[in-house]
């Protein structure tokens, strides 16, 4: 997506608008150590570039930027694409950055550059620094925008202002106070795009992580009447309420305390060898006599080096348990080489949580 021929291509528009732009000595620095780049440090160097290399005067380089972009992408997404038209797709974040960066003292410019912009790729990234130092004006521009009829500007609005965007700097005001952002969410809950609602959705799942119950509340109210695009968009916007067990989350969805008159979880795998799968069952009885429907996870607290665990939950399956009947499920899970952990042998544990409760656990040895 930053690769040398992106890069040449973007070097080519700017020279095309700005004559004096030294083109050679913008791909030698943006391109220097390519290769040993991942795409975030990619970027940061090509807007590095762009500072060395563009106009001193912010309005000259606002200029050449928005006529060296190509067409609005009609998709919810885009590759890289530079061409003869201009500038798209994942090479015009390094540009974002740019504005966001230097752009502060060009109010109304850096806003015209985000929005054209975001319709070619995403501003989400360049915006969050006129959020820092620029917070009143900016969600006034925002709330505008978030009427606007491209939807790619709407869902800036959302994804921009996320609280804890992921490879973004932390906004931490709206992480204290979160009810700016809300403000904005609630204008954008019944979008027309799935791209839009989904971002909405994003963003509660981030104010949820700091302030769990004022999420479960939204979600209560916004419930009300519902259509099933929304219940759509707060199911999903409360995924890490549900997986860590949230009570007051879990019953406004419909999970309320399961009532169940005997469970049991067996081990089907007792000792285990590192590579293969984890094998177990879960037998649980009503106890009552109308159906519930039932969230099931399960918890595996694996063994640390220094002797303790550290608990991981996994979904399972969301189900209806029939008046008075008996569920049976079982499961494989693998237990082999990945990136993301280190295991240890010894003794592990599987706990269930049903609708947040637990329903006890179960060991299993570990060998490597």
């Amino acid at each position: 997506m930053i690769s040398k021929k992106v890069i040449a291509g973007m070097a080519s528009h700017f020279k095309k608008h700005w004559p004096d732009f030294n083109a050679d000595g913008f791909i030698v620095s943006a391109t220097k150590n390519l290769n040993s780049l991942e795409l975030k440090e990619r970027t940061d160097q090509v807007t590095d570039a762009m500072h060395k290399y563009f106009p001193p005067d912010f309005a000259a380089a606002g200029k050449m930027m928005l006529a060296s972009l190509g067409s609005p992408v009609g998709g919810e997404t885009s590759g890289s694409m530079v061409d003869i038209e201009g500038i798209t797709g994942w090479a015009v974040i390094p540009m974002t950055n740019y504005v966001g960066l230097y752009g502060g003292r060009q109010f109304e410019l850096s806003m015209t550059l985000f929005k054209e912009m975001t319709k070619r790729a995403t501003a989400e990234f360049g915006i969050r620094h006129f959020l820092l130092e620029h917070p009143e004006e900016t969600l006034s521009v925002l709330r505008l925008w978030a009427a606007d009829e491209d939807y790619h500007v709407r869902r800036l609005v959302s994804e921009g202002i996320r609280p804890r965007l992921p490879w973004a700097s932390r906004l931490s005001a709206f992480v204290k106070d979160p009810f700016p952002v809300i403000e904005l969410l609630e204008l954008l809950k019944d979008d027309d795009k799935e791209y839009v609602r989904r971002s909405v959705a994003n963003n509660l799942n981030d104010i949820s992580k700091d302030h769990p119950d004022l999420v479960a509340d939204i979600a209560e109210r916004w419930l009300k009447e519902a259509t099933k695009e929304r219940e759509k968009l707060v199911s999903h916007a409360c995924r890490t309420l549900k997986k860590k067990g949230h009570k007051k989350t879990l019953q406004i969805l419909g999970f309320g305390v399961p009532r169940i008159k005997k469970s049991s979880i067996n081990i089907l795998t007792p000792e285990l060898k590192f590579g293969d799968s984890l094998q177990f069952e879960l037998i649980i009885i009503s106890d009552l006599g109308k159906d519930q429907d039932l969230m099931i996870d399960y918890i595996i607290h694996h063994q640390k080096a220094n002797g303790t665990t550290s608990p991981k939950v996994f979904k399972w399956r969301t189900t209806t348990l029939q008046a008075n009947e008996k569920l049976s499920l079982t499961k494989k899970h693998a237990i082999k080489k990945i990136t993301t952990r280190i295991y240890y042998p010894g003794l592990h544990v599987i706990e269930v949580m049903v609708n947040g409760v637990s329903l006890g656990t179960s060991g299993f040895q570990l060998i490597m």
